[in-house]
């Protein structure tokens, strides 16, 4: 690997990691102001964390 790519690999990394990050923030926020519909916001958070690591390792074999 070059230079190059090992810094695009390091960003999608560090993107992927954010991203669900905030997710998993986001979703903290919303269960504590309504608790009663933590299910369902937790089922939404690990679908979109799923999708979001999906993305990152795509990413990572593309380039």
């Amino acid at each position: 690997m070059e230079i190059p790519q090992i810094v695009g690999a390091g960003m999608i990394v560090i993107g992927a990691a954010l991203g669900i990050g905030r997710i998993g923030g986001s979703a903290m926020d919303a269960i504590a102001r309504q608790p009663e519909a933590s299910g369902k916001i937790q089922t939404a958070m690990l679908i979109a964390a799923a999708l979001i690591e999906g993305i990152g390792f795509a990413a990572l074999f593309a380039s």
